[in-house]
């Protein structure tokens, strides 16, 4: 059974992973963003004509990464503080990827000039707000998942491939973070985006690789 239930996460986990990167298909299709400059987030703007699509992979990869992260605690038993504290941030992830998703702007203020001074002048609704209140949630979560869970994939002799590789992406995800956050300090600055749009997409990107590759490791990996 406990193999069962780890399998069940690892898929689960990996789906999650796969539906976090929906925003590649603005590859695809023609969104009227740059994605240099814009907020992933604007993709799923609620006058953005991809909106819907965006929100409703939102909130499948949140839901998936919940689902993951509950179902890897409980199939972890009893293998430290580290592990526990990391399922637990996961799901905090999840959770707030989920409610993110039912919190749309309502614009997209780096491509649109009026949108960007009515949320200057306090003028949007206040799902603007709560979006980036959520938004900085799933990031911490995120964030303190990957280290929590990377720290026991070392420590306890578990999940191979994440004790191997995990250090290299909280490393990265870290440095993504710092270039996100001083990009969006500078466009609140109006001192221009400095590629916050390619910053964050790097960011999202290496939580959806690490995700992938945790579920590997509940696949794969085998205790030293």
């Amino acid at each position: 059974m406990p193999g069962k239930v780890t399998k069940a996460a690892a898929a689960l986990l990996g789906l999650g992973a796969l539906a976090y990167t929906s925003w590649v298909l603005e590859v695809l299709v023609r969104t009227g963003l740059d994605p240099v400059r814009t907020y992933v987030s604007e993709l799923a703007a609620a006058d953005q004509p991809l909106g819907g699509l965006f929100r409703a992979t939102d909130l499948v990869a949140g839901l998936l990464v919940l689902a993951g992260a509950l179902t890897g605690l409980a199939a972890s038993g009893r293998r430290g503080r580290w592990a526990l504290g990391g399922w637990i941030a996961l799901a905090v992830f999840g959770a707030a990827t989920a409610v993110d998703s039912r919190l749309p702007l309502s614009c997209a203020p780096t491509a649109d000039p009026e949108c960007a001074a009515r949320e200057d002048a306090g003028l949007v609704p206040a799902t603007h707000m709560a979006h980036a209140v959520s938004s900085s949630l799933a990031v911490t979560g995120a964030i303190a998942a990957m280290i929590a869970l990377t720290v026991a994939a070392r420590r306890y002799g578990h999940w191979r491939p994440l004790a191997r590789h995990g250090p290299a992406l909280v490393v990265l995800e870290l440095a993504a973070t710092a270039w996100t956050l001083a990009a969006v300090a500078a466009f609140e600055a109006g001192k221009g985006t400095w590629a916050l749009g390619a910053g964050q997409r790097l960011q999202v990107l290496l939580v959806a690789v690490w995700l992938a590759v945790l579920a590997a490791s509940l696949v794969r990996g085998r205790p030293r």
